[in-house]
């Protein structure tokens, strides 16, 4: 019986329209010229998860042609798209849990992922640390049931790793902008401290900070 830790698949919400902001967050670069979408696959990547799923939706053509520019040689990293992404979050969510369902593994094979780690776009200080400690075997392996969010100074964030059991309720939950939060305190998500590897700030406008 192999000792590798269970694999865990990545998911990269990056669908919407950024009206807060002005433009899709699928193509915004910080400041030092590092994409925020590639920055995402990258960290998802390094931080133990594969294969990637990224889920587009507005402005997907360019979306899609950035992320075969930075990955183009890397078969771990997939790309589908939310038809129904003007609906809200949810339909992002919906997305990326049936493609990660549709990974083309043999169903009683040790590789087929038992979770996912979900982040969003517009995160761009996430790194690969965060994703690291929320796949971390300890204090317990991460499984099929497992339930975890990131936290921030207390404040709630990504990545958030979903187990394979949870996938198809929190599917059926999830409707309009309101993402997976309530059904992980529903089901007693276990938050894990990660003030100490960024800010965890999820960018809304322009003038937001962490720009």
């Amino acid at each position: 019986m192999s000792n590798a830790p269970a694999p865990v698949a990545g998911i990269v919400l990056a669908a919407g329209g950024g009206i807060r902001f002005g433009r899709p967050k699928a193509l915004v670069e910080s400041a030092d010229g590092t994409s925020w979408l590639a920055n995402a696959v990258r960290s998802l990547l390094a931080g133990g998860c594969s294969p990637v799923i990224v889920v587009l939706g507005a402005a997907a053509d360019e979306a899609e042609a950035l992320v075969e520019r930075s990955f183009i040689h890397n078969g771990s990293v997939h790309v589908v798209r939310a038809e129904d992404w003007q609906t809200g979050m949810a339909a992002s969510l919906r997305r990326g849990l049936t493609a990660a369902r549709a990974l083309e593994y043999e169903p009683a094979s040790e590789s087929a992922p038992v979770a996912v780690a979900i982040v969003t776009v517009d995160v761009p200080s996430l790194g690969p640390a965060e994703v690291r400690r929320l796949i971390a075997p300890e204090p317990d392996a991460v499984g099929r049931h497992t339930l975890r969010q990131a936290v921030f100074s207390g404040r709630p964030g990504h990545p958030v790793v979903i187990g394979r059991d949870h996938w198809e309720a929190l599917a059926e939950s999830v409707t309009g902008d309101v993402g997976a939060r309530p059904y992980l305190v529903a089901h007693g998500v276990r938050l894990v401290d990660c003030s100490d590897l960024g800010s965890g700030v999820d960018v809304d406008t322009p003038d937001d900070t962490a720009v």
